[in-house]
């Protein structure tokens, strides 16, 4: 099976799942990552996974299923970023959805779904790792599965669309409590989108770690 995964970011945490990942299907199936959909050279299976590039009709027909990760309970969370939004929103579960790539985003049919639980101390690093076994997993269903599945049509009231996130989301006010800011600085990269604060005219980013 030829299978390509388009990940648009190179900095992107999910980059190391996916090289294992690859790694573990090496020996049954030809694969390719790459970062633009230029590059893509069609096949049966194209995984569009932390994608920020619109990806055309033109280009998906290439492939017989185009299939995208989405960490949200569609049609609920549609969107950007929509794990970040959820954990800062107090979400102590994150849905992770397989869903047919279509024009209109994030709305084509659901394949399937793994649901993750938090118990609202894991930092960024925790919920990214648990968040990136759930998409890989869900890869390897595609793989298996998914031509013996059925897709099913997203139903329900979508909520409302998460937009992209910007640097001053990761703003911290120091004037508020610390613990009205935990969810934020536990879910905020501290390396490609730290959280920060300003005070007496300077700039400061913030993290946190566990003891």
């Amino acid at each position: 099976m030829n299978i390509s995964i388009l990940c648009t970011d190179p900095q992107h945490p999910v980059n190391p799942w996916l090289q294992r990942w690859m790694a573990e299907h090496a020996a049954q199936h030809r694969i390719q990552l790459v970062r633009c959909a230029a590059e893509l050279q069609g096949g049966e299976l194209l995984f569009l996974v932390s994608c920020h590039e619109i990806i055309r009709k033109a280009v998906r027909d290439g492939y017989a299923h185009t299939l995208v990760l989405h960490a949200s309970d569609l049609p609920q969370g549609r969107g950007m970023s929509p794990h970040v939004w959820q954990i800062i929103q107090g979400a102590s579960a994150i849905t992770v959805t397989l869903l047919d790539a279509v024009d209109k985003l994030d709305e084509g049919d659901v394949w399937q779904q793994r649901t993750i639980e938090f118990d609202g101390t894991e930092l960024h690093d925790e919920i990214h790792a648990r968040l990136f076994d759930a998409e890989v997993t869900l890869m390897s269903w595609a793989v298996s599965d998914l031509a013996q599945s059925q897709p099913r049509p997203q139903s329900g009231e979508p909520g409302p669309y998460f937009r992209k996130r910007k640097p001053q989301d990761s703003c911290i006010d120091v004037t508020r409590p610390l613990a009205e800011a935990f969810d934020l600085l536990r879910i905020a990269d501290p390396e490609r989108y730290p959280a920060y604060f300003d005070h007496r005219g300077q700039r400061y980013r913030l993290r946190i770690d566990k003891l």
